[in-house]
């Protein structure tokens, strides 16, 4: 019996690459996943290992995946598995959720036709801050680095010392305007 990769996947498990050499394996591994998102553009400003640009020039970030959400991404074969493509590194690329899905197991897409099916909100780096902050705790940006205050710290009744380097609570470069 076959074991289902696609669960391997769902429940985050590696898959066995050592099984039979005319198996073609689908998944991308930690390490290919990690080349790939190094392909992929740097958002200027941000910190490069939590924001990239897709190949559409959608801006997304590297925690949130597999998700539908506007700065959420997959990893996507180029030429299409199902084509013949192969799961290395060369045939990988980032593409914002909703791309993949318009892309699907087609090659003959160009970036434009890949931009036509992008979410159409653009984030303000005062967005894209606030983002930050929910999704990793912390900002860090060229010149600008600082956490959440917790509650505890907030009320002044922290009762232990953070470990490594202190990074000052946030006091984002905005004045107390709404959004």
């Amino acid at each position: 019996m076959e074991e289902n990769v696609g669960f391997e996947e769902f429940v985050g498990k590696e898959p066995d690459r050592s099984s039979s050499p005319t198996r073609r394996i689908r998944i991308f591994d930690d390490k290919m996943r990690n080349l790939c998102w190094q392909k992929a553009d740097v958002v200027a400003g941000r910190h490069p290992e939590r924001w990239r640009k897709d190949s559409a020039g959608n801006i997304v970030c590297r925690k949130l995946t597999r998700c539908e959400g506007c700065l959420c991404y997959e990893y996507d074969h180029i030429r299409p598995f199902s084509k013949g493509g192969e799961t290395d590194v060369s045939n990988c690329q980032i593409l914002q959720s909703r791309v993949n899905r318009f892309k699907s197991n087609r090659s003959d897409v160009g970036d434009h036709d890949l931009r036509q099916f992008s979410c159409e909100l653009k984030f303000s780096d005062k967005e894209l801050d606030l983002i930050e902050m929910a999704v990793y705790g912390n900002v860090i940006r060229p010149g600008l680095q600082c956490k959440c205050k917790s509650v505890a710290e907030t009320l002044g009744t922290a009762l232990y010392k953070s470990k490594g380097p202190e990074v000052s609570a946030c006091e984002l470069p905005y004045k107390a305007t709404s959004f």
